[in-house]
Formats: C-alpha cells, structure tokens, sequence
C-alpha cells in the first residue's frame, strides 16, 4: 500500500515559510514559470540539486515551432497527432502549435540566443515532422542555452528565491486543495512551505531503467508525490525510449540527438546494412517507437548490443559546426562523427505521461499545477513528436501563471498530523543503492521496449516486493527518490499489463497491433480508488 506520507508528519513543530507560488524543480518548466510569476507574485523555487541541472540541459535537438513561411500550425498539428497514435487530445495540440511562436518569443525576450542563417532562424526537421520547424542554439546546445538565459534572468530577480538542494518530501493537501509542500532542508531539518499557488516542474523519470539519457535527478518525484496527494496520474505505461544514445565501453548513454539523422545520418546493423527501410517508409527519420524497436529487432538478429549511426558522407565541417557538443563528446572515447561509425542503442527517454491536467495546467487537486515532462497535458499522446517537449513547457507555462492569477487568495487554516501505524524500520544507505539498480534492472526487462503480460506479471511480484520500504525511516534524499522511483514503477508495470494492444511507446508482444476499438483511451490512476479508464 502506497502510504499519504512518505515521512511523520506534525505542521506544528516544524517552521511555517510562506510565498505566493511555489515552484518545484527547475529545467525550461520551471525557470519559465518562476519568471513570469515573478511579474507581480513572490516565487519560492525549490531544487533538489541546482538550476543548472534538469533534463532541459541535456535537450540537444532542439524547440518545435511554426516560424517558416511554407510551415503552418495545421501541419504541426498534423505531424503531432499522427506522432500520438490515436491518444493525443486535439484541443491541446491546437494550444501547442497556436500559442507556441509566441513562447518562443518570449524566450528570445528572456535572453535565448537561438542560432541564425543569412539574418534567419536556422530550422531544421526531426523525425516525423513534416516541415523544418526546429529551432536550435549552438548547434546542438539547444536546452543548455535556454538553461542558461533562464537561469541567469531568474538569479537577478528580486522577486525569486531559490532554495538549492531541498528536496520536498510530499505535497500538503486538505480537503482537496494544495496548501503547499513539505520540505527537508540540507542540513536535515523539515519545513511547511505554504503558498496560494504550487507548480510541479519536476521533470520525468528516465532513472525507472537500467539505461536513460536522464540525469540522476529523474526519479519521478514529482508524479509520485502528485499521486500521494490526490492528483491523477495518467498514461505512464507510455515511455519512450530514444533509439540512439551512445553505446560504447565506458561511457554513458548520452544522447546523439535525433537531428542528426535531421541532417542525413544512416542507421546500420553491425553488418554495415541499412536496414529502415524494412520498418517504415520514413526510413531514419520515422517516429521514434519504431526507430527504436527496429534498431532492437537488429541487435536480436545480428546477436549485437548496438548498432550504429552514421554521418561520415557528410562533411566534417558541417558536422563540427552542427554537432559541436556530440562531435566533442564522442571523440573524447576515441571516436571521430566525421570518419567512424557511432554505436548506439535505444535508452529510456521521456516520459510522455504524468499529472494529468487541463488546458491550463491544473490537475484534480485545487491550486496544484503540473508543466513540463512531469504534467500529462494530451499533447503527447502515446508518442511524443521530437523537440515538442520544450514548446509545451513554455505554452503550458504561460497559460499556468494566466490561471494563478485569477487564484483568490488561500484562506483557512491546516493542521496535519500523520503517523505510520507501526514503528518504522531504520534503512542503510548501501541498501537503497542496491534496491534501486534492481529496481531498474526489473523495470529495463519487463517493462522495457517489448513488455508481455508474463513478464511484466512477474516484474509487477517483484517491485510489490519491495512495498515494505514506504514503512521505512527515510531520511536522506536517496531515501525519497527510490520511494518515488517505486511508486512510479508500480503505476506504469499495472498500466502496461493492463494495457493489451500495442500504441506508441508501449509495445506487447503478445498483443502486437493496435487495437482502437477496445483501448483508444487513457489509463487513469487515484491513490486509493480503482483505475479509471477514459474514452478519447
């Protein structure tokens, strides 16, 4: 049983700070949000590491919108829905492809520098988009640019304060509505943080598996704790795995950026065979699911671990002008983009479900608001489009900040006190090491790329398993994460065995084909009800 709390808790003995928006985690969500509340509210931003440290930072290919003249909102409305296999919502998708060149803009104004040709935005085009509509910084530095003007607007703003390295054990709820968030400072003293609005920009949860592109800080706190709280968690048997990530002795599985094949990159077995064209007509530059399943399907019958991209036909001055972190990155193991074939493997992504909420970011819990990757606004439906992710933060942001303003002011007062019902067990730190790499180990071979009900029955026995531990004494932030981690991998393992057909980032193998008559719908999950299933 998932507890309320993850922790004791007793609001009168720990000190009360209060703010008028909360927001919770940085990246393109939350520095954007904090920056325009900030216009007329006082923020109170809470990370759990630093600014400068969020899945944004990482984001290499690039922001989605229509800014060319042979472009239209209607073809990007297009390419996004097919992307979404049948689960998108329409209504939000039209936000997205509408409103989002004015995000854009709004970043430019924040100090985003976004690269040019001949006086113009350089686009570019990703998979399954049908138009170059890519807007890009450094070549491939597009979200650490974006990290870095947001950051340093959100630094110089009087009305910001930034709390580094806090993390917020769990949101304060009464009767329905939000009153803030319990958080532990560095030194391991807890606080109630109370504000009239609070947003989760928490980012994804890529760190459920084995392998990711994510930085460690992708635990899924911010959907678990919106699940403990009463929120609705929807679609997260939908993840997405990125099909090239560096596959390479010693190195991490950092991202080689899907415009790479934007820019004409080959896919090929370990044979030297291009082999897309047996999967779909898009060949490289098809939607991601079936980039990475094809490039799995080679690895089993090449009996490989990778197989590789490759970009030596085009010239090395395009490629170090392009690709200038990737280009760097590589060849510190030893590998040159412009004259070796790149090993890659497909890594655990995105994900494209989370919070669900409305179309201006509000979930069921009143005053609680969710943006970025860990909100389900509809947008993504079960595949995400590339490069789609950082447009809904900043379209979903500004309609965020648009609803708290009209937020009447929080009245009342709360008084939570909460305990386990037995005595809490105490916790080694070496432990919770060793459970969250099983944890991934299960997570990356059950409910991984090719999920079957056995397997993900008997990955579902394995993490119920580990329930014991939500009785534990946590204390310590790897406490809270693995918790979370838990959490999360619970609701996507029922999602997916529920789930029997195969849709975008979720593929079954004993149920291989779409099935829209029985399951064009999401799978809806609230702590202490049934699952809910709702028709599109």
């Amino acid at each position: 049983m998932i507890p309320r709390y993850l922790v004791d808790v007793d609001l009168d003995s720990i000190p009360h700070v209060h703010t008028d928006v909360i927001v919770i985690g940085a990246g393109i969500a939350g520095l954007f949000t904090a920056i325009r509340a900030s216009e007329n509210k006082k923020v109170l931003m809470i990370t759990k590491k630093s600014l400068l440290d969020s899945n944004t930072r990482y984001a290499q290919g690039g922001i989605a919108a229509v800014i060319s003249d042979e472009d239209s909102p209607e073809y990007h409305m297009q390419d996004t829905l097919i992307a979404g296999a049948g689960l998108c919502s329409p209504e939000a998708v039209d936000v997205l492809v509408h409103e989002g060149p004015n995000g854009v803009q709004d970043l430019i104004k924040m100090g985003t520098q976004f690269d040019l040709e001949n006086g113009e935005f350089a686009l570019t085009k990703e998979g399954a988009h049908s138009q170059r509509r890519i807007l890009h910084a450094h070549g491939d530095a597009t979200g650490a640019e974006i990290v870095r003007a947001l950051s340093e607007r959100t630094k110089q703003d009087p009305n910001i304060e930034i709390w580094d390295d806090h993390f917020v054990i769990d949101l304060i709820t009464q009767d329905g509505e939000c009153y803030g968030a319990l958080v532990q400072k560095p030194g391991g003293q807890r606080v109630f943080v109370r504000g009239n609005a609070t947003i989760l920009c928490s980012g994804g949860a890529g760190q459920l598996f084995r392998y990711t592109t994510n930085p460690d800080i992708a635990t899924g706190d911010g959907i678990a704790i919106a699940h403990r709280a009463g929120a609705q968690i929807q679609d997260v048997e939908f993840v997405q795995f990125h099909p090239t990530a560096l596959c390479y002795p010693g190195a991490p599985r950092f991202l080689i950026s899907e415009a790479v094949r934007g820019e004409g990159a080959y896919l090929r077995n370990i044979k030297g065979e291009r082999f897309m064209e047996r999967y779909h007509q898009q060949l490289e530059l098809a939607p991601r699911d079936v980039v990475a399943r094809a490039i799995v399907d080679e690895m089993e019958n090449c009996r490989s671990t990778f197989v590789y991209i490759d970009i030596t036909h085009e010239s090395e001055e395009l490629i170090k002008h392009r690709f200038p972190t990737i280009y760097e990155y590589c060849l510190n193991y030893g590998l040159d983009m412009s004259t070796d074939w790149i090993p890659v493997a497909p890594a655990a992504h995105y994900m494209m479900g989370g919070v669900k909420t409305d179309l201006h970011g509000e979930t069921a819990v009143r005053r609680l608001f969710a943006c970025g990757e860990v909100s389900s606004t509809g947008v993504h439906g079960a595949n995400r489009l590339a490069s789609n992710s950082l447009s809904e933060a900043i379209v979903f942001g500004r309609r965020i900040i648009e609803r708290i303003q009209e937020l009447p002011p929080l009245q009342g007062n709360i008084q939570i006190r909460a305990e386990a019902e037995a005595p809490r067990t105490e916790i080694s730190s070496q432990a919770v090491v060793e459970k969250k790499l099983k944890l991934q180990k299960v997570m990356l071979r059950y409910a991984g790329l090719k999920r079957s009900a056995k397997g993900l029955q008997k990955g579902y026995d394995e993490l119920t398993r580990q329930l014991a531990f939500f009785d534990s004494m946590m204390s310590k932030r790897e406490d809270y994460e693995f918790a979370n981690l838990l959490n999360c991998s619970l609701l996507t393992t029922i999602a997916a065995l529920a789930r029997e057909e195969s849709r975008g980032g979720h593929y079954r193998e004993d149920f291989p084909d779409r099935d829209d008559q029985m399951w064009k719908k999401h799978i809806v999950f609230k702590r202490g009800e049934d699952r809910i299933e709702e028709w599109i």
